[in-house]
């Protein structure tokens, strides 16, 4: 592991600037790879970067709910008591992992936020029993988390192929379920081998030498937010109130009802409005309300800033033919039996490129599912390999590591060594599930 960090520690730059490498790095592969021309790659990579803005939004959404769910009183009480469980070090490294995986199934934005947050409260419990745990493998552990979301309730591309009238179900003729996705047998049996094997190399990788533990040093847990505001005039009254949050979430339950009622199905977007009902029915006023989302909005700023450079990216490989290059050079090396795998092989790189997950199926999901069809693969399977993929390579790219470093003050080459194994152990997971499926 020494050499590993070392190496990262030196030579791994911030998200922004890899973000801004990685711009450079695909125009120059679309020069060389592509029959489009210089005029060309800086034409489509202009017209791209607002080719992801409500996509943008709904992922801004999500981490903004995110946080701002996982610090309401409820939920941060709950986080509390969960860092009080775990007695020793290898059981801190292990339970913080498993809490932000099952977390990051629920939704990616929780998963990230509520095990940022708890990494802090068990390192803070730890510091306070005068024992030690090595805090940059548990947040490294919160992230790895990380790796199933895709497996899970916000899965952005099987829940695209769900969705009526999407370019996916188009291409299929009729929406995919999600019982052939992410509620199938096979799916959920993989989500719980890769917590398993996950679980089984943090065990292994965790430093048992003293001298190389490095704890929290300092109380860097966030304090309860205060609600300072004198409530004098009328105004203040309602403000403090807790009847406006309160009615909005009843208001937001009765519309999910009439949603799934009548058939709605899961979307982004739904997703969304799911977890805002959770936040209007827990917190206890305006003021509480607005006071979260100031320290919330502060966590996606780094993002906001940084997706228009990835949509732009994204817009280069697809303007120019870039992605097909890439999708198709693995197609055309597989079969029926390795084309899930080559697949997922392909989304994992493209992933590096390109991190988001309902980008990645806009792009690659009409060459797959066509591939697929000439194959004789099932839809689902094209579907979740490009899932997997696309969870599975962020274990080493920066960018949706950044709200949970920022919450807990460290950098990405503080964590990459441990997150690397998280890589090489679930990949393993992912490999066999999809080469199983699809005998």
């Amino acid at each position: 592991m020494r050499p590993l960090n070392t190496l990262v520690e030196r030579f791994i730059p911030s998200a922004l600037v890899f973000a801004i490498i990685l711009t450079f790095v695909v125009a120059l592969l679309a020069l060389i790879l592509t029959d489009a021309g210089p005029v060309t790659v800086v034409e489509e990579w202009g017209m791209g970067l607002a080719g992801l803005l409500e996509f943008i939004t709904q992922m801004a959404l999500i981490l903004l709910l995110g946080y701002i769910l996982a610090n309401t009183r409820p939920v941060h009480k709950l986080l509390v008591r969960l860092a009080r469980v775990p007695k020793t070090a290898i059981q801190a490294y292990l339970f913080v992992f498993v809490v932000a995986a099952l977390a990051s199934l629920i939704t990616w934005g929780l998963g990230l936020v509520a095990g940022a947050l708890l990494a802090r409260e068990v390192a803070y419990e730890f510091r306070r029993r005068n024992q030690l745990v090595h805090f940059p493998m548990l947040v490294a552990s919160a992230f790895s988390g990380f790796v199933v979301w895709h497996m899970g309730y916000s899965a952005s591309g099987p829940l695209l192929a769900a969705t009526p009238d999407s370019f996916v179900a188009d291409q299929l003729g009729e929406p995919l379920a999600i019982t052939e996705s992410i509620f199938s047998t096979w799916n959920l049996l993989a989500a719980a081998a890769t917590i398993g094997a996950v679980c089984l190399a943090l065990y292994l990788i965790a430093p048992r030498n003293q001298r190389a533990i490095v704890p929290l040093t300092v109380d860097a847990r966030e304090k309860e937010v205060e609600i300072e505001q004198d409530v004098v005039t009328p105004a203040d009254r309602v403000d403090a109130s807790r009847i406006p949050t309160l009615a909005i979430g009843l208001l937001l339950v009765g519309y999910l009802v009439i949603h799934f009622a009548g058939g709605g199905t899961l979307t982004l977007d739904i997703v969304n409005w799911s977890f805002l009902t959770l936040i209007m029915l827990l917190v206890r006023n305006p003021f509480e309300l607005i006071a979260l989302t100031k320290k919330a909005a502060s966590n996606v700023g780094e993002i906001l800033l940084q997706f228009p450079l990835y949509a732009g990216i994204l817009g280069i490989m697809a303007g120019t033919g870039l992605i097909t290059v890439i999708s198709e050079g693995f197609v055309a090396i597989s079969n029926q039996h390795t084309f899930a795998l080559f697949a997922f092989f392909s989304a994992g790189l493209v992933n590096l490129f390109v991190p988001s997950g309902g980008g990645q199926i806009a792009v690659q999901a009409p060459i797959l599912l066509e591939a697929a069809e000439a194959l004789g693969t099932d839809p689902a399977v094209a579907i979740m390999a490009v899932a997997y993929g696309d969870q599975w390579t962020n274990m080493i790219q920066p960018f949706w590591a950044l709200p949970l470093l920022a919450i807990a003050g460290l950098k990405m080459r503080d964590i990459l060594g441990y997150t690397t194994i998280t890589l090489i152990a679930s990949g393993l997971v992912f490999s066999a599930t999809l080469l199983l499926v699809s005998l």
